[in-house]
């Protein structure tokens, strides 16, 4: 299967999407954001449809709506005094009728607008492989440059504010990694399935280890495995790979559970 252009560009595309979604998806189960995750992938729908409405790559216009829609959840908590859950569920909404609006003002229906909503790794072309290795690079620098911060963050909010670290700013920050790694995953499972892409290999790795270093390493090789079995039983079956890439994280998850040393524990 390898022989083929598009499958060399598919099994570069699943590298960089299972590292990055793995790496901020850390983040994103310890600090139970996992309903942002949720809000913001949706928003991207708005994004893709705004693209091809404009003419625009749907890629680009995507990652501008995920980064305006989480940065304005953010402001909308802090500045409304309410709760984040409910920032989102508002901006959760509006992304989404603006994306059927958009729809609706197309005059005429492209096919590509449902592999950017379902996933289909199968068709990622050479300019969106540069787009993806470009945020998956800029994803994984700035958790090397922020891992102690981030770590304190999740773990201790309170003694981080109290240290002098800047919460408000690197939860922000926080944010737009999460907006990036959606973005760059809607090639390989798509708007609808990318929040499972990264929440379930963190999940997964968070069953077997109490160590923190050892949680990413674990994370980055469960969505590494997820994206390359997908590939390969999607490829093999002609079944949709974003769906399948989904469910083969789900069966690693479930494995993990079983056999969890946390599990086991708590019986």
């Amino acid at each position: 299967m390898f022989q083929y252009a598009f499958v060399q560009r598919a099994f570069l595309a699943s590298l960089l999407v299972g590292t990055s979604c793995s790496l901020i998806g850390v983040f994103v189960v310890l600090r139970g954001l996992a309903f942002i995750g949720a809000g913001i992938s949706h928003a991207a729908f708005g994004g893709v449809a705004l693209g091809f409405l404009l003419g625009w790559n749907p890629l680009l216009t995507a990652m501008a709506f995920c980064l305006a829609t989480g940065g304005a959840m953010h402001a909308t908590s802090q500045a409304g005094r309410i709760r984040m859950d409910a920032a989102i569920g508002i901006f959760y909404a509006l992304t989404m009728a603006l994306g059927i609006l958009f729809v609706g003002l197309m005059r005429s229906y492209d096919a590509r607008l449902y592999g950017y909503l379902f996933g289909n790794i199968l068709a990622v072309t050479s300019s969106d492989l540069k787009i993806i290795a470009l945020l998956t690079l800029l994803v994984a620098a700035t958790v090397w440059v922020l891992f102690k911060e981030f770590q304190l963050l999740c773990f201790d909010p309170e003694m981080a504010e109290a240290l002098g670290l800047p919460a408000g700013p690197l939860s922000f920050v926080m944010l737009i990694l999460v907006s990036l790694t959606i973005v760059l995953s809607l090639d390989a499972v798509g708007v609808m399935l990318v929040f499972a892409l990264i929440v379930t290999p963190a999940s997964a790795a968070y069953q077997l280890t109490y160590n923190y270093r050892t949680l990413f390493a674990l994370s980055v090789l469960f969505g590494n495995l997820s994206c390359l079995l997908g590939l390969v039983l999607s490829y093999v079956f002609d079944v949709p790979s974003g769906a399948t890439i989904v469910m083969t994280a789900t069966a690693l998850f479930f494995a993990c559970l079983i056999f969890s040393p946390k599990r086991r524990k708590v019986a």
